[in-house]
């Protein structure tokens, strides 16, 4: 039997949208006020699925769990600038951009898991009214 568990953590940062290879002119006709720093209260969901622990019919001891989120995503990223904090935003890679954010995120902690797990999933929403979501490659 396969099972999934999602597990949603909170945090508040900052972030603008800019591109460096056009001008300030461009981006705000690109971009408009986003391209002002503002923030959001961002709610990351991260689904995990697998076999279950056949004692415990548990995927992954909560604990563990809510550690791997605090350490990986809340503390490094609340109260942050998403544009410093992210190294594929600091290095001007990519626009920081909730769909940026779960990828990166997703590619972070898989490789953080057990072996007897998948991550299914890293979900962001920036708000009630925008998600993006990273399934993987």
């Amino acid at each position: 039997m396969t099972l999934s568990l999602t597990r949603s953590v909170s945090f508040t940062a900052r972030h603008r949208l800019f591109d460096e290879r056009l001008t300030a002119a461009e981006n705000r006709i690109r971009f408009g006020e986003t391209v002002d720093d503002h923030a959001h209260t961002y709610t990351v969901s991260v689904t995990l699925a697998g076999e279950p622990d056949p004692v415990t019919g548990e995927l992954l001891d909560l604990g563990k769990l809510d550690r791997l989120l605090t350490d990986r995503v809340v503390q490094p990223l609340d109260g942050a600038s998403l544009n410093e904090a992210v190294p594929v935003f600091s290095s001007g890679g990519k626009l920081a951009t909730c769909e940026a954010l779960a990828a990166w995120l997703f590619d972070d902690l898989i490789t953080l898991l057990p072996p007897n797990l998948r991550l299914e999933r890293v979900r962001v929403a920036e708000d009630a009214t925008l998600h993006a979501d990273c399934t993987g490659t």
